[in-house]
């Protein structure tokens, strides 16, 4: 049997199945008497399989590397040192061009810096966050937790306990009910967390009603042409 592996293409949006066919891994060894001792950086590339698409991905990861004293060869293990996303730059996920181009452009930053400094990806988080409740429902006060508490009521439960629960959070919780623009300490799962939520309530929100819309306009043009 085939192996296979699940997997959301960065360009497309498209989830995917890969075969090994669809990537190719490349390890390389060294030592050279550096200060870390004997390292292997692997090299990723996967391509994807939509005929619409076929980009690659390609990521770099560096790991300690040992010695099987059986066979005598190398391999890597541990935790990654050092893991580079080379093709796409970030994870950020494609967002359709009707979704506010300043929510788009935040979001699209904060992937990009997400490793880097995760304080400044979880702060322009929270100003996409803001973004998108001002937009899509209309609720402006001086603090996101203000703007938060107002939305109980406007969504169900379910979303809203889940922005709620990335606001109970460690400093993103005490951060979240101050001004948005005051940088604290955010640990890189942190800030993860708040781009999931980014992308969740994008997909809820705004993708959602769209489909919805151009699922009953169709229904209605449908309609219009039976008319005699």
């Amino acid at each position: 049997m085939t192996q296979t592996f699940p997997w959301s293409c960065p360009y497309c949006g498209r989830d995917v199945t890969l075969t090994l066919a669809s990537q190719s891994e490349e390890t390389h060894f060294f030592h050279n008497g550096n200060k870390e001792g004997s390292l292997a950086l692997t090299t990723l590339v996967v391509v994807c399989p939509n005929p619409n698409c076929r980009e690659f991905a390609l990521t770099g990861v560096l790991r300690h590397s040992k010695r099987n004293s059986q066979f005598e060869n190398q391999y890597p293990f541990g935790d990654p040192l050092e893991i580079w996303r080379l093709k796409p730059k970030s994870s950020a996920k494609q967002i359709p061009a009707y979704v506010p181009s300043p929510i788009i452009d935040d979001y699209r930053e904060a992937c990009l810096i997400k490793d880097l400094s995760p304080k400044a990806s979880a702060t322009l988080s929270r100003r996409c966050l803001q973004g998108i409740i001002r937009d899509y429902w209309k609720i402006s006060k001086a603090r996101l937790i203000d703007e938060v508490l107002e939305l109980k009521d406007k969504t169900d439960p379910l979303t809203w306990q889940s922005i709620d629960a990335v606001r109970k959070i460690g400093n993103i919780g005490a951060h979240m009910e101050k001004d948005i623009n005051v940088i604290i300490d955010v640990d890189p799962n942190e800030a993860d967390m708040l781009l999931r939520l980014i992308e969740m309530l994008i997909k809820d929100w705004y993708i959602a009603r769209h489909e919805r819309e151009a699922h009953l306009n169709a229904l209605i043009n449908a309609a219009a042409t039976k008319k005699v």
